[in-house]
Parts: C-alpha cells; sequence; structure tokens
C-alpha cells in the first residue's frame, strides 16, 4: 500500500516545530527525485551538485513558508522552488569563469546575416545590425555599453552585476538608460522597432 503524502496543513506544521529535521530529511528526498527528473539529460553531468543544490533550496523554501499560499500541493510549490534554484545556480556555473571581454567582444564577421535569407533579406539583416551596433558605440556611454552587449551577449544580469561591481537595481537603470538613448538615435534615424523586427522575420 503507497504511503499517504502529509498534507500541506502537515507539512507546514512539521517544518515550523520541533519535528523540523524529520520533515527536511523527507522533504529531502522528495526535491532529489523530482530533480533529478526535471534535470532529465543534464542529471548525470551535475550529479555531484545535485545535493548542494537542494540544500539551497530547501534553505530558500524554510526562509519562504509565509508565502506558501496552499493553492497547489506543498511538495509542488517546493519543487518549484528547487528546479529554479538549481537552473539559477547551473547558469551561474556556466558565466562563472567569463569575463565581460570575452562576451562584449565580437569577432569578425559576427554582424553578418543568415546565409539562409534570400539576398534582399540578408542585405537588410547585415545593414540593421550594423547601424544598432554603431548606434550603441555612439550613443552608449562605456558602462552602458558594456553592460548592454554583455546582457545582449546572454551573460545572466547577476554575473553582469557582479563583473561591474554593482547591484541589479543599479544595473537595471544603467540599461534603462541605454535602451531610451537608443530608442532616440533609432527615431531620429528614422529606424523604427517594427522595422528593426521586420528585418529579421518577426514583424
Amino acid at each position: 500500500m503507497a504511503v499517504q503524502e502529509p498534507s500541506n496543513d502537515q507539512w507546514l506544521v512539521a517544518l515550523r516545530g520541533p519535528t523540523r529535521d524529520e520533515a527536511l530529511a523527507e522533504l529531502r528526498v522528495v526535491l532529489m527525485r523530482g530533480l533529478r527528473a526535471a534535470l532529465g539529460g543534464q542529471a548525470n553531468r551535475v550529479e555531484s551538485s545535485v545535493e548542494d543544490f537542494v540544500q539551497e533550496a530547501l534553505i530558500k523554501i524554510l526562509d519562504s513558508l509565509d508565502s506558501f499560499r496552499g493553492e497547489c500541493r506543498f511538495t509542488t510549490w517546493a519543487q518549484k522552488i528547487c528546479v529554479r534554484t538549481a537552473f539559477a545556480e547551473m547558469r551561474r556555473s556556466r558565466w562563472r569563469d567569463v569575463s565581460l571581454d570575452e562576451v562584449i567582444s565580437q569577432p569578425e564577421g559576427s554582424t553578418a546575416a543568415d546565409p539562409q535569407l534570400d539576398p534582399e533579406r540578408a542585405a537588410t539583416q547585415t545593414m540593421i545590425m550594423e547601424k544598432f551596433r554603431r548606434y550603441i558605440d555612439e550613443e552608449l556611454t562605456d558602462r552602458q555599453r558594456t553592460a548592454l552587449l554583455a546582457a545582449l551577449g546572454g551573460m545572466p544580469l547577476e554575473a553582469v552585476a557582479d563583473r561591474m561591481n554593482t547591484n541589479r537595481n543599479a544595473l537595471y537603470k544603467l540599461l534603462h538608460d541605454a535602451r531610451k538613448r537608443l530608442r532616440r538615435r533609432m527615431s531620429a534615424e528614422m529606424l523604427s522597432p517594427q522595422d528593426v523586427l521586420g528585418a529579421f522575420g518577426e514583424g
């Protein structure tokens, strides 16, 4: 006979009471099993870190118990926190040894159009990309340019903020101001966001 899972209220009482250690041990097993399933083919590659991901998630779960509203099973809510924690840490690990210079430096030909496009679309795409990069170079401060190119290069904002010795709020403001400057330049050059999206087949 299958063992019945504790109710939401039972989990909350256990994690807040004298039996917390036992409840954490039980929840750890649930999260380990669920996280390995969520990671799928990546599980073997990061197996050595799975326990660390779960431990970090458990700390976040305990700190967030008051935010649980009971709209789903407690273990479902906890598993979502665990999966988000794991993927966030995996993203950070991927970029841990990557410098800002590596992200923002673009090799020759990086603004070339997709060779699969027809010649007219390819020429338009190349022109748009070159214009956009020129606007970045001409309109933005060094810090705005660095932040925007790093973000466009895929570096997580946490990593960008860390390497620029700032915090997320200050980085958001920096990126916001950079985008405002670019929008003004694009407007002055009669280049609308719709033109840009259209050049890439998204208009």
